[in-house]
């Protein structure tokens, strides 16, 4: 760990979580993130606690059992081949993760007032936007985004962007409550599709993030392979960049005190102006790169 908002890939710990962050640990009250590796015909089983959760695939296929409530996950070959079906988990609930092949899988979290009931979410029901054009074009799955999909509080999407292409661009920012904008906790968790095997250093992708408040400084410009983890807790956040020939998947997972759930946020006003030139650029042919009917 450079900073103490960047975490590397590491091997799981007692409890199997490769990823686990809970707002204790990022020292904020609201965003969650988990992520464990299976083996094949294995199982793990986690009390929700306060909060509420989405079992989300990242590799593989999943039984998930929620009370009296069983759920199915296709799920994917990798984040790169496919939109993955997933499912909603409540607080104050025990959950069983079991799979037959192994895989990875991940679980975006929030703190929940409201218990929600447990349900299925389809792969074919999760919006694919396509957003920004030239060499920003990017593809968000919109799986558990505000309108998409019912939670309490809790909010996440993946983004999916091709090799030598910005994402999270123009740099943005979600701490100060206002009319067009939120207060937001957020949490990146990456992957990284080079073709090849690779091990770091290397030029997987990089993440900036800063600040114009010397009251909250925050400066991190890290190399990210997959498995690394950034925390954002203020400041603006962007770009994210892939290298060339090298795709970067990001998942986002976002919660914060409004009583709207809302992804709102600012633009950095010195960098807003860049907006205005994707209607003159076309979008990346190479997108979309995956989608509901994509293989397995």
């Amino acid at each position: 760990m450079t900073s103490s908002f960047y975490a590397a890939a590491r091997s799981p710990d007692v409890d199997g979580w490769t990823v686990s962050i809970d707002p204790m640990k990022a020292e904020w009250t609201y965003s969650s993130l988990r992520v464990a590796t299976l083996a094949p015909g294995t199982s793990m089983t986690f009390s929700t606690g306060e909060s509420e959760w989405i079992v989300l695939p990242l590799a593989g296929s999943f039984i998930v059992t929620c009370g009296n409530k069983t759920f199915e996950l296709q799920g994917r070959h990798s984040v790169f081949s496919r939109v993955s079906d997933f499912c909603y988990t409540p607080r104050d609930a025990e959950v069983t993760v079991e799979s037959a092949e192994g895989g990875r899988v991940a679980f975006p979290g929030a703190k929940a007032d409201r218990v929600l009931p447990a349900r299925y979410g389809a792969a074919s029901d999760v919006p694919v936007e396509i957003r920004g054009a030239g060499s920003s074009t990017r593809q968000c799955n919109n799986f558990a985004a505000p309108g998409a999909f019912e939670t309490d509080r809790l909010i996440s999407v993946e983004v999916v962007t091709p090799g030598g292409n910005w994402s999270s661009y123009p740099p943005h920012k979600h701490d100060e409550l206002g009319p067009h904008e939120a207060v937001l906790e957020e949490i990146y968790y990456f992957e990284v599709n080079s073709g090849v095997s690779a091990t770091r250093p290397g030029p997987g992708g990089y993440q900036r993030v800063y600040s114009k408040d010397a009251a909250r400084p925050i400066d991190v410009l890290e190399e990210v392979w997959s498995g690394d983890t950034i925390i954002i807790p203020h400041g603006y956040h962007g770009p994210t960049m892939a290298s060339p020939n090298h795709d970067l998947y990001f998942l986002n997972v976002l919660a914060g005190p409004g009583p709207e759930r809302t992804m709102n946020f600012c633009d950095d006003p010195d960098h807003a102006w860049i907006r205005s030139t994707w209607e003159s650029q076309p979008i990346d042919p190479r997108l979309p790169m995956t989608s509901a009917k994509g293989i397995v």
